[in-house]
C-alpha cells in the first residue's frame, strides 16, 4: 500500500498548518514530528481521508491499483486521544462490532484478542467505566491487531502507565513489515529508531 501527496497543503482560515508536502509514502513506519500545534493530527487526518487537504492532492494504491478515497476507510486503523468509543458498549460488545467490519490479525478469535488486549477481567465491563488507561490500551489494540495495510497512530502512549506502554511495544512489533505505519508524535519514545521522520516545521506555514 502507498499513499502519494503531491504539494499537499491545509490551512484553517488564512493560515496555513503545512503546504508544499511531496512525498511517496512506502510501507515502513513514518514519524510525523513537530512541536504541539505543528500540525501532526491535522496531516494525519488529511492522509487518512478525513480531513479535505486546502492545495494539493493524495492518492492511494494497493500494487497496481488505484484506491478511491472512498473506499480507503476500509484498508486503514486508527488510534488517537481525541477519537472517541462507544462507552456504552461492553469490551465484549466493542469488539464484536470493530471485527465485523475488519478482520483479526493472526485469525486470532475475540476471546483470544481479549486476552492479549490483557483486558480479560473486564469483558463485560461498560468501556465508560474504564479507566484513560484502558480506553487508550483498547483503542490501540482495535488498531494494532486489525488485519489492514495502513496503520495511523496519533500520540499512541498517552494515558499509558510503564506496564502499558511495554504492552504497547511488545505488540507494535507484532505489525507486519509490509504495513504502512504512521505515528504522530513529539515524543521520541513513541516511535521505534528506525522510523522515516516527516518534520513539519520543514513545510511553509504562515498566512495567506
Amino acid at each position: 500500500m502507498t499513499i502519494t501527496a503531491q504539494n499537499l497543503g491545509k490551512r484553517f482560515n488564512r493560515e496555513w498548518i503545512f503546504r508544499d508536502l511531496s512525498y511517496t509514502f512506502q510501507p515502513g513506519v513514518y514519524a510525523i514530528v513537530g512541536p504541539n500545534g505543528s500540525g501532526k493530527s491535522t496531516l494525519l487526518q488529511v492522509l487518512w481521508g478525513q480531513l479535505p487537504s486546502s492545495m494539493g492532492a493524495v492518492a492511494y494504491g494497493d500494487d497496481d491499483a488505484v484506491i478511491p478515497i472512498e473506499e480507503v476507510y476500509q484498508h486503514l486503523t486508527i488510534a488517537a486521544p481525541y477519537l472517541e468509543l462507544i462507552e456504552e458498549f461492553t469490551l465484549e460488545e466493542i469488539l464484536g462490532f470493530h471485527f465485523s467490519f475488519k478482520k483479526i490479525r493472526g485469525g486470532k478469535t475475540l476471546q483470544e484478542l481479549t486476552e492479549l488486549l490483557e483486558l480479560g477481567h473486564v469483558q463485560n465491563k461498560l468501556v465508560g467505566h474504564f479507566s484513560t488507561g484502558m480506553k487508550q490500551r483498547l483503542k490501540l489494540g482495535l488498531a494494532l491487531f486489525s488485519d489492514v495495510k495502513m496503520v495511523f497512530l496519533d500520540e499512541p502512549t498517552t494515558n499509558l502507565d510503564k506496564q502499558s506502554v511495554a504492552w504497547y511495544w511488545k505488540n507494535f512489533g507484532k505489525i507486519p513489515q509490509t504495513a504502512l505505519i504512521f505515528i504522530g508524535s513529539n515524543q521520541e519514545s513513541d516511535y521505534p529508531p528506525g522510523a522515516t521522520k516527516i518534520d513539519l516545521m520543514n513545510f511553509k506555514r504562515g498566512y495567506k
